[in-house]
């Protein structure tokens, strides 16, 4: 018999993450994620025997419910996104089924997410949110949990070149917020120090990095011609850029392809990372 209140949850070990990973690509209808940027994986146990698995990683770059239900304005966003992070995976193990389980596991998740983030990535965090598929689940488990439903997505997806052209699935949006102000916290003009995550950056569209090298078209190229591999206001704009995001020095620019990474279209995944060598922070990525 499962008794609830000897239930615990505590964070995967480096040498669990294999098993991790194995039991989530096999029994969530979504797969596993890797570990990109911001991270932290959680195992429920009873009796040392593991119960449930919980994945949360970076929150989503844009979500109207969600932005609409804190309220800050746009300049704000992409510098407190730290601030806030995704609950994207959350699976039962087969066999593991209770009532209550889920509301239990996700009260201790809550209760001590904000400790430990602060000690492995060095800020705080204070709202939780999740995405919930209506097709599959009604958010009962997030509602026991008393997260709060705040709308639907418009039912657009990621992709290589932004967002899909047209709507599929939309999304039922929870949050949870961990500390009572969350809200006017998040939307306040300035933040307290306890909760800056980083220098102030900005975000640029598409249309304003492409018009970055015009500005840089008329300086005299010093390199050899053997060595050339980009034109040099290529270079000099992906800098500007990064610096206008709040990246130092021509090492913050990193891009990586995911091993075992594939997409839907099947294309191997490539991550551009803008990291700071000193702090060893990933401030942003993309796909």
């Amino acid at each position: 018999m499962l008794n609830l209140l000897e239930v615990l949850v505590r964070p995967v070990h480096r040498l669990e993450e294999q098993r991790f990973c194995k039991l989530m690509q096999k029994h969530h209808y979504l797969g596993a994620l890797p570990k990109i940027s911001e991270t932290l994986w959680y195992v429920a146990t009873f009796a040392d025997q593991w119960v449930a698995l919980l994945s949360f990683s970076a929150a989503a770059l844009k979500c109207s419910p969600r932005d609409r239900w804190i309220g800050w304005d746009f300049r704000h966003q992409y510098d407190r996104l730290k601030l806030v992070t995704n609950n994207s995976r959350f699976l039962i193990l087969p066999d593991w089924h209770f009532p209550n389980l889920a509301s239990r596991i996700l009260s201790l998740c809550q209760n001590r997410l904000p400790a430990d983030w602060q000690a492995i990535f060095g800020h705080r965090v204070v709202l939780l949110e999740t995405f919930v598929d209506p097709q599959r689940f009604a958010g009962t488990i997030y509602k026991a949990a008393n997260w709060i439903y705040v709308g639907d997505t418009k039912g657009f997806r990621r992709t290589r070149q932004g967002y899909s052209a047209t709507a599929q699935s939309p999304k039922m949006v929870f949050v949870k917020p961990l500390k009572s102000n969350a809200q006017a916290l998040l939307s306040r003009p300035i933040l307290k120090p306890a909760y800056h995550t980083g220098g102030l950056k900005i975000m640029l569209s598409a249309q304003q990095m492409q018009s970055l090298p015009n500005f840089f078209a008329d300086i005299p190229d010093p390199r050899r011609a053997q060595g050339r591999r980009h034109r040099l206001s290529t270079v000099l704009a992906i800098a500007a850029g990064a610096t206008l995001c709040g990246m130092y020095g021509y090492l913050a620019i990193d891009g990586k392809t995911m091993c075992n990474a594939i997409d839907e279209q099947g294309y191997q995944t490539h991550i551009m990372s803008a990291v700071g060598h000193q702090t060893k922070a990933c401030y942003t990525q993309k796909k």
